[in-house]
Order: structure tokens, then sequence, then C-alpha cells
């Protein structure tokens, strides 16, 4: 009895924290929103690298003291472009501009993400879009919302009659993940009804979760861009796993999330 009270409590714990998180998520994203508009120039990777600081910087000094107040013993991850496992603990796993080169270009695909990974399991995460007002969040055991609102993958069973989307992890990519990326766009043009190459992950998987899109994949990636959407198509009934259907872990090599009437031919394609 006594466990399951204290299971009741951290979930309950938990429930609250999801809503402490939206609130400073969307401040966050409320300043970005207020640098939006024209495009950024640059005609150096250090002037870009600057701009894209500058982004990050003004989320993240909104970001950092409010999630740290809400989970001090919570530590933070530092990069966002890291991957692989987190040492034990609860750690923020923040993209401060998720498709930070979106919102310099002027493009509306950007969101501000923050996602509690507990002992390497996302327990929670916040996706807002400040330019809809939109809030995804997801709390592990007690699904995925759309501003408040249940989601849920969509029931597709053909592939042939799905929308799936892949995103580039990062530039500068090793040669052969971007040859391996290439040659799996051309397998799902062959399957698939329609392919969406763009950036962010994110905004992919939150469309896998409300059932717009029907399969996401992508080779290498990072934490920040993946843990979200992953919390978010599972709570909503989806599959995740690597490109050969495999438990995915944030150590993979591969990433896939669909809906589960279609998980096995997409792994079929993705495989060829």
């Amino acid at each position: 009895m006594s466990e399951m009270l204290q299971t009741a409590d951290v979930a309950a714990s938990d429930a609250d924290l999801l809503g402490q998180s939206a609130i400073a998520v969307r401040e966050a994203g409320s300043a970005l929103r207020e640098r939006f508009g024209d495009v950024v120039r640059y005609q150096t990777r250090d002037e870009l690298m600057r701009a894209l600081a500058a982004n990050d910087d003004t989320a993240l000094d909104i970001l950092r003291p409010r999630l740290t107040q809400l989970r001090p013993q919570a530590r933070w991850v530092e990069d966002e472009l890291d991957g692989g496992a987190l040492p034990s603990g609860e750690w923020w796993v923040v993209d401060p501009a998720e498709g930070n080169v979106n919102h310099l270009h002027g493009l509306p695909d950007w969101a501000v993400t923050a996602t509690l990974v507990r002992e390497n399991r996302p327990v929670l995460t916040v996706v807002h879009l400040p330019l809809t007002g939109e809030t995804y969040t997801a709390l592990t055991g007690a699904g995925a919302h759309l501003d408040g609102r249940p989601l849920h993958v969509s029931p597709t069973t053909d592939l042939g009659l799905s929308i799936v989307a892949t995103s580039q992890a990062r530039p500068d990519e090793d040669e052969a993940v971007v040859r391996r990326v290439g040659s799996s766009i051309t397998a799902m043009l062959l399957d698939a009804l329609v392919v969406r190459t763009a950036v962010p992950a994110t905004l992919h998987l939150a469309n896998v979760a409300a059932g717009r899109i029907d399969a996401f994949w992508q080779f290498a990636g990072a934490r920040a861009d993946l843990l979200p959407g992953a919390l978010l198509v599972t709570e909503a009934g989806g599959r995740v796993s690597d490109a050969h259907g495999r438990p995915w872990t944030p150590q993979s090599e591969s990433f896939l999330a669909t809906a589960p009437g279609i998980h096995a031919e997409a792994v079929t394609t993705l495989s060829r």
C-alpha cells in the first residue's frame, strides 16, 4: 500500500511539474516570437553561429532559472546537439530554439522544448509553437495532449496511403549518414504516398502524435530533437524503434516513429 501511495505521489508531482514547465516554456517562446520577423543575414559560419546563439540565449535566460527552481536536483544538458546516454539521475534536456535556422530565415517551423529525463527515460515534455500558440505536452502513463486535448496517432494500416516525413539531424553530417538518408528517402518515395523532408524533427513527431502524418524517421540525431517527440508519439499510442525495429535509445544510430498499423512496413522499407 505504501509503495502504491508513493507512486501516486510521484505521478501527482510530475503532473504539477509538467504544468509549471509549460508556463516557463511558453514565456521563453514569447521572447523568441518578439525576435521573429525579417530574415537575419549572415556571410560567414561565425556570423551564423552568433545569430543562433543569440536566439538560444534569449530563451535560456528564461528557461534555465525557471526549470532549475522547479527541479533543483535535476542537472542540465548544456549542448542540445549532444547524443548518447546520460549519467544516472534527472536531467533537463532543453532545445531553446528547435528549428533555430528556420527562425533566422523567417520560416514558421520552430519551437521551444523542455523534457525531463529520469534514468535515461523521458518523463515529461513540453513543445510550444509560439507562432500558433499551440502547446504539446506528454507525461509518462498519462497520455499526450495538444492544449489539453488528447492526441492519438493515425489508424492507418497501409504505408502506400501514408504521409511520412524525415529530417536532417544536423549540418556537416558524416557522408555515410548523408548517403543513407538519401537512399531511405528514395525507398520511401517508392513505397509511401507522400514524403516530407524538413527540419526540425520535433515538429514532424508532434504531427505523428496528432495523427496528421503517419511516420517519421531519421538517421543519427541528438537527444533534444528526438526525446520530446518520442514521448509524445509513445503516449499518443504510436510505435518508436530504430529503423530496424529494435528498441530505440539515445545511443541508437537511427530513429523511427509510426502509427502502429504501418510500423512493420516502414521497417521493411528502411531496411532495404
